[in-house]
């Protein structure tokens, strides 16, 4: 029995190892994983409702699952790079799961807050050594594509995630939300039986040092992490401010369920569009033209009567410019550290979520006063500054190092 368990994990490793077979499977767990942390925001009026929270409040709960599912990806990815990786891609997607099911049995703001921070957690041990797992950026060319494939299970899954929850609260009620962890409980050990060991990347690449990493931090590293900071700041608002607008102009749940999923759709589209175009095309432009149309997209989503057709629309082409940063970024970034992928990962992802994510409690305070609606129309042309970052000069000469 232990032997023929043993050549199966064998054939498995034989079969899935591959690059792009990895970046597949690790996407599929990407999808699982962001599905999951997806559940907070449509859930928001109803769980404001039964816990008798403020506008402020709520901004409280996706603040804090940001913010442990972000800050502490570089420790994390550090880590990962220096022990190996599958343990935190597996893991991570379980503690997701587990954690934001039980959200609709949080008898307190206190206790919510406890579940939203511990499956923030597993989110953060993902992502890191998920992305450098997936992308392999020191084994050859490509890595862009293959990155889109992670940023496209995630964003597709983020995209589910609404109508996920939506559709199980509606079917079984809030307090049996619960029972939605069944599928993070069931894919773990197969995770485990497929997954490569090790570290995953060349001996000969060391993990660079925090005054390497400083170092990059002060040139184009730090622009790249401030790109995805602004971005992500003003996604978050949307995606928090969205549906409370909805349902204070009087429209469902479920409405405001569709408007987020058809974003996270459109986002789904840009993690692939951005990868693909990652290998073909200068990076710089890139992020300069997708933060460009980010300004638009969102303003006429926000602002246009919610689930019109051009609102939905200009939804959908708002999610994927936002997301069709993240493949450039992560490659670039990992690029720079290719000894240190995860580490990378977790400091233009993690930490930059994290960063811009702190800002929605401003728009938190700024909806109390003025509505949700007004709060994110104003927060929402910040987006400049990551256009004003990706023109910088810093960009281009690493580029030209790296090529």
């Amino acid at each position: 029995m232990i032997e023929s368990i043993a050549m199966a994990r064998r054939n498995a490793g034989r079969v899935l190892g591959t690059s792009t077979a990895v970046a597949v499977f690790v996407a599929f767990a990407h999808g699982l994983n962001d599905a999951y942390a997806a559940f907070l925001h449509p859930l928001l009026p109803r769980i404001m409702r039964r816990l008798d929270l403020s506008i402020s409040l709520a901004a409280v709960l996706t603040t804090s699952l940001a913010l442990a599912s972000s800050l502490i990806q570089p420790a994390l990815g550090y880590v990962a790079d220096r022990y190996g990786r599958r343990a935190f891609v597996v893991l991570g997607p379980v503690f997701s799961g587990v954690f934001m099911s039980l959200i609709g049995a949080a008898p307190s703001f206190i206790v919510l807050i406890m579940f939203l921070t511990l499956a923030g957690l597993g989110s953060a041990a993902f992502h890191p050594p998920g992305a450098s797992m997936a992308a392999r950026v020191t084994e050859g060319g490509g890595s862009g594509v293959r990155l889109s494939l992670f940023s496209f299970g995630g964003a597709a899954g983020y995209a589910a995630g609404p109508l996920i929850a939506v559709g199980f609260v509606a079917a079984v009620g809030i307090e049996r939300l619960w029972l939605a962890m069944i599928p993070a409980l069931l894919i773990a050990p197969v995770m485990l039986a497929v997954l490569p060991a090790g570290k995953g990347g060349p001996a000969a690449q060391p993990v660079p040092g925090p005054r390497e990493v400083l170092g990059l931090l002060g040139g184009p590293l730090g622009l790249l992490f401030g790109i995805s900071a602004i971005t992500t700041f003003v996604q978050r608002v949307f995606l928090t401010m969205q549906p409370i607008a909805t349902a204070a102009a009087g429209g469902s749940e479920a409405l405001g369920a569709v408007t987020l999923s058809v974003y996270l759709a459109g986002q789904a589209v840009g993690s692939l569009l951005g990868g693909y175009l990652t290998d073909r095309i200068d990076r710089r432009h890139l992020l300069v033209g997708v933060t460009l149309v980010a300004l638009p997209t969102h303003l006429l989503a926000l602002a246009l009567p919610t689930g019109s057709v051009l609102a939905l629309v200009s939804a959908a082409a708002a999610g994927c410019a936002t997301m069709a940063v993240l493949p450039p970024i992560i490659i670039q970034a990992q690029e720079l550290m290719p000894g240190g992928a995860a580490l990378s990962s977790g400091i233009v992802m993690g930490l930059a979520w994290a960063t811009g994510s702190v800002g929605v409690l401003g728009a938190g305070v700024m909806g109390d006063l003025w509505g949700a609606r007004t709060a994110a129309l104003v927060c929402t042309p910040v987006v400049l500054a990551a256009t004003a970052l990706a023109l910088h000069p810093s960009l281009r000469r690493a580029a030209q190092r790296a090529g």
